[in-house]
């Protein structure tokens, strides 16, 4: 548990590294812990050691950390594809979802969510690399839908996120994170007051730091390698 408690302190100390050297206040940059698959009691100490954020990409798990931890005051953010079945719990539950990809989702989302609640924080899930086997709406798709799900009554579009393919070249991940930056830019011009960039993962966050993410999601830089077994 000591491990996940200085782990934190260099992920931090790299984030602010990486800020300073794109002439970046280091402030600039939050940390999203990614807890999926891991235990409650790792999420307890990485609070205990000063995180507040914390992302899952499964449901069930989540539910049951959140009641395992509830007596912290964690911002919990939902991270993975969200299917239909699973807007409900969703909108109950967390703070941000940064997957949201079809306007019927957020409509879900947003007449799902709580109206004892704040409006639910999300983001739009570009698929930034053309994968098919990712989710995220298509770049050339962007622009109308983020104006459709501004217009939602109890969703807060905060900006864009993206899971680019992995490449080791800090050059091409780079390219990646500045085509996000791009549509970004694009949406703010047009009138969308955003904020986030959610992008960047234990092995890019450096080069996504220097093309502007605003939100970096790390999981096993701070909680070891994950056993998907």
């Amino acid at each position: 548990m000591a491990t996940i408690a200085s782990n934190l302190q260099a992920v931090r100390a790299a984030m602010a590294g990486a800020a300073v050297l794109a002439g970046r206040a280091t402030d600039e940059v939050s940390l999203l812990a990614v807890s999926k698959t891991f235990p409650a009691a790792f999420v307890r100490t990485a609070f205990q050691a000063g995180q507040r954020r914390f992302a899952e990409s499964y449901l069930q798990e989540a539910l049951e950390k959140m009641a395992a931890l509830q007596d912290l005051a964690i911002e919990w953010h939902f991270i993975g594809p969200v299917q239909s079945n699973k807007t409900r719990p969703i909108a109950e539950n967390f703070c941000w979802v940064h997957s949201v990809d079809r306007l019927k989702i957020a409509e879900r989302l947003s007449v799902q969510r709580p109206v004892n609640l704040p409006p639910l924080q999300c983001c739009l899930q570009v698929n930034i690399s053309g994968e098919v086997s990712k989710s995220g709406v298509s770049p050339d798709e962007v622009s109308q839908l983020a104006h459709e799900i501004a217009r939602l009554p109890n969703l807060q579009l905060r900006g864009l996120m993206a899971v680019p393919a992995p490449a080791d070249d800090p050059l091409v991940q780079r390219t990646d994170f500045a085509m996000l930056r791009a549509l970004y830019d694009q949406l703010k011009n047009e009138g969308l007051p955003l904020d986030t960039l959610s992008m960047g993962m234990s092995h890019d966050f450096a080069a996504a730091i220097a093309e502007g993410a605003t939100m970096v999601r790390i999981g096993s830089a701070i909680f070891g390698e994950r056993d998907y077994d």
